[in-house]
């Protein structure tokens, strides 16, 4: 699998393509800007993501995931932006624009790695798929199918009431509360076997914090457990 990284630092280029070389066997394509990612990708070049930094000369991370989003090869591809801790509005921005999720220099392993885990189920990006086989979540658990159907339908509802409540949190300055919030729901995912979903929480705590990011995750997690909740009700057919 392809992984393009683009950043005009080499310097930090080179950082993340050793994070991302040690998560795995992949084949790492360099840009040093978008406007060189983007010929790359113009000409052929097919990665199945995309870890792009955010301020480069002559088109910027923001620029290109624009375009990426504008064209019907690249609308899906997913697109990791590179960030700095004082980024907040453009990450905001950049997630109302497609991104797929962010990480913070300097770059932490476990940032990286849980993007490219993402991959694992044949290119899909989506976190929902990184979860315990719903047996094994059963057997640990020591419950039967029903009663976990009625555990991922509470958290759904727990998810769809945060994800009108924390927004106002996070805006009233109220962090304390905010992060309590979120810590119930990640050992929620954990507990589910809901690992994707767990890893997609725990990004925030990484990142400049908004209420598009904020509101982003919760729609992946709540889409996780829609995901398990088919495949507990497909095991039980």
């Amino acid at each position: 699998m392809k992984v393009l990284v683009v950043d005009d630092d080499v310097v930090s280029r080179m950082v993340l393509m050793h994070l991302i070389d040690s998560c795995g066997q992949f084949e790492i394509v360099e840009a040093e800007d978008g406007e060189d990612a983007w010929q790359q990708l113009q000409q052929g070049l097919r990665p199945v993501i995309c870890f792009c930094d955010l301020r480069m000369p002559r088109l910027s991370g923001l620029e290109l995931l624009q375009r990426l989003r504008q064209h019907s090869d690249f609308a899906t591809l997913p697109f990791v932006l590179v960030t700095s801790a004082n980024d907040t509005h453009t990450v905001e921005e950049a997630s109302q624009s497609g991104a797929s999720g962010y990480v913070v220099k300097p770059f932490q392993v476990d940032q990286v790695r849980q993007h490219l885990l993402a991959l694992q189920d044949g290119g899909q990006s989506s976190y929902r798929h990184l979860a315990e086989e719903p047996a094994r979540t059963l057997a640990r658990l020591g419950i039967n199918g029903e009663r976990l159907l009625v555990y991922l339908n509470g958290f759904a509802t727990q998810l769809t009431a945060a994800s009108e409540e924390l927004g106002p949190l996070l805006e009233q300055g109220r962090q304390d509360e905010l992060c309590q919030r979120l810590d119930r729901l990640h050992a929620g995912c954990v507990t589910l076997g809901l690992s994707g979903a767990a890893a997609c929480l725990q990004q925030l705590q990484a990142a400049p914090l908004s209420v598009a990011a904020l509101q982003t995750a919760l729609k992946t997690v709540l889409r996780a457990v829609s995901y398990q909740t088919d495949l507990v009700l497909q095991a039980a057919s």
